[in-house]
């Protein structure tokens, strides 16, 4: 066996610490009678770095959203310890594949804008919003509005607005997806620095082998029609991650073993 992933397909990870969220026999048909996802089983742990890795039309995203409450699975259920029944009180961030900023507001009201819903007093919301700002790269820039930002700038707004009430567990649909290399791979650099300080659970979406390797802890490849868990493997390789990292025979070697199991899914 390859020590550096241990595969353990179908399985609900066990470890010390309880997970913070447990997806237990989940299935989700839609009213069309499409079956999007099948009998997938997944915890998430404190503090790791998940990548959901798999075609377009495999379930990816519609298991991030249940996973957020922004959908019912038909069968199974998703269980957040320690959080209740109320979704509300579920501590998450969101970041969509499309920044969804307001366009007509600056750069510091969007980062603001779960605060004030939040009925964060202003003083205290501008402060929080500018330090998160600042976290991404965006320091000079909170008064720029949506028009005036690169693609990759409006991302890393996204990021802000989704980190900026400090949550627990951070998902992630395909973010860098329509960014060139060049950006996504300095976004990919600047999200492994910001979990690392801020330590919240990430779920991160992705079609990219190289990208899963590169950011994950742990790579969960999923197979399409239906969406369903066929692996779920360890990434051995130590952080903080780099360029010298991208550019490593280790890393071509994770990613040849990732894009095995990825094609084995593909071919189910």
């Amino acid at each position: 066996m390859d020590t550096a992933y241990l595969s353990t397909p179908h399985a609900v990870r066990q470890t010390g610490a309880e997970p913070l969220v447990c997806v237990r026999n989940v299935s989700k048909q839609f009213a069309n009678g499409t079956l999007a996802v099948r009998d997938v089983n997944l915890s998430l742990g404190t503090g790791e770095f998940v990548s959901l890795l798999g075609p377009s039309g495999c379930g990816k995203s519609t298991l991030l959203r249940m996973i957020a409450g922004l959908g019912s699975p038909s069968s199974g259920t998703i269980d957040w310890p320690g959080a209740g029944e109320d979704k509300a009180e579920r501590d998450l961030g969101f970041v969509f594949q499309d920044p969804t900023l307001m366009p007509w507001a600056n750069a510091l009201s969007n980062v603001m804008l779960p605060l004030v819903l939040k009925h964060v007093p202003k003083r205290e919301a501008e402060g929080r919003a500018a330090e998160m700002l600042a976290l991404v790269g965006l320091k000079s820039f909170e008064k720029s509005y949506p028009r005036e930002l690169s693609g990759g700038m409006k991302m890393r707004v996204s990021i802000a607005r989704a980190l900026v009430m400090r949550p627990k567990i951070l998902l992630m649909d395909e973010p860098f997806a329509a960014l060139d290399e060049i950006t996504r791979h300095r976004l990919n650099d600047d999200l492994l620095n910001l979990w690392w300080r801020e330590r919240f659970t990430a779920v991160f979406v992705t079609h990219s082998v190289f990208e899963s390797v590169y950011l994950s802890q742990r790579i969960v490849v999923m197979a399409a029609r239906p969406g369903r868990v066929m692996a779920d493997l360890d990434v051995s390789a130590p952080y903080p991650r780099d360029e010298l990292f991208r550019t490593s025979p280790e890393y071509a070697h994770l990613c040849r073993l990732a894009s095995g199991k990825l094609k084995e899914a593909i071919g189910a």
